[in-house]
């Protein structure tokens, strides 16, 4: 009887911890879906690593379009 009760209780646990798991992923996912990001915002490199920091070139805006850039700007005013 004691071994089937353990067996009980740690089968519980497992779905508890399982269920936590999947309400938690979907938390997460929803948040994540409903908060968005900039556009462009993976577009442009910004680390000087990659080349986009100061000391020459465009400053990372080869790949950036008219549009983008207009868009860029009204957020800066």
């Amino acid at each position: 009887m004691r071994g089937r009760r353990s067996t009980l209780r740690t089968s519980l646990w497992a779905a508890v911890t399982a269920g936590a798991a999947v309400v938690g992923f979907l938390f997460g996912f929803v948040i994540s879906t409903n908060t968005g990001v900039e556009p462009g915002f993976f577009e442009l490199p910004e680390a000087g690593g990659y080349g986009a920091g100061p000391g020459g070139g465009d400053g990372g805006r080869d790949n950036l379009s008219r549009e983008m850039e207009d868009y860029y700007k009204k957020l800066l005013e």
